[in-house]
């Protein structure tokens, strides 16, 4: 089965269709899938919904589909930083799922493990379990969250080889495996493809059966938020 394609539009061709649920890695602009991103702005689809701990910020990650109006719906921890998802959202243009970043997280795990709901006490008495079934456990109330089975999952690793193991790199592994493995179909950008049999086995942080399709790429790699100490004189 041939996995590895040349660039992210030809990765992406004959998946994306308008409406769909697309489950995307990355926290913050760390470990984003920047590449695929931008090929699906440039597909044209529309009526998207996400499923991301956030939606970068105005000119990249998830937030450029937003400049373009391709973007339906967020399900998502986290809003700051993204000035456009703000005024879409409060003008009603844009519907918001908020999940707690580990309820988000559990929620894709189980859709990967084929769990269609589980119990947390994560939201008890907020609004976040507002409409939601409460059960009660040994003397503990929690609520049902369902799990995520998306149309398609983004994720962007460090390496991976031509049958689709990946290897993250330190923090920007963060939401990309549970996304991986919650999608019909994953396709995952890298910045180093290797030889078959070059990773080591214990080292493989997401096995290639959860992974469909690969490209490899450059990535800007931007940083969200630059704290510096101002020099201090000699």
């Amino acid at each position: 089965m041939k996995k590895v394609y040349a660039n992210a539009a030809e990765a992406l061709d004959g998946v994306l269709t308008d409406g769909m649920l697309i489950a995307a890695g990355g926290f913050g602009l760390c470990g984003i899938p920047e590449l695929l991103l931008a090929a699906i702005r440039d597909s044209g689809v529309k009526d998207l919904s996400f499923a991301s701990n956030n939606a970068g910020v105005d000119d990249f990650g998830i937030g450029i589909l937003l400049q373009t109006k391709q973007v339906k719906k967020m399900i998502s921890s986290y809003v700051g930083e993204n000035a456009e998802f703000m005024r879409q959202y409060l003008s009603g243009e844009l519907e918001l799922e908020f999940n707690p970043q580990g309820t988000l997280a559990e929620r894709m795990r189980a859709g990967g493990a084929g769990i269609p709901g589980f119990y947390t006490k994560t939201g008890v008495g907020t609004v976040i379990a507002e409409g939601k079934e409460h059960k009660d456990f040994n003397g503990e109330t929690y609520i049902l969250e369902e799990g995520i089975f998306a149309d398609l999952a983004i994720v962007k690793a460090w390496k991976a080889d031509d049958t689709g193991n990946l290897v993250f790199r330190k923090t920007a592994r963060n939401f990309n495996v549970p996304a991986a493995t919650c999608g019909k179909i994953c396709v995952a950008e890298v910045e180093e493809i290797v030889p078959r049999g070059s990773l080591d086995p214990d080292k493989i942080h997401l096995p290639g059966i959860y992974v469909h399709r690969i490209i490899q790429g450059d990535h800007e790699k931007r940083i969200e938020q630059r704290t510096t100490r101002k020099k201090e004189d000699a």
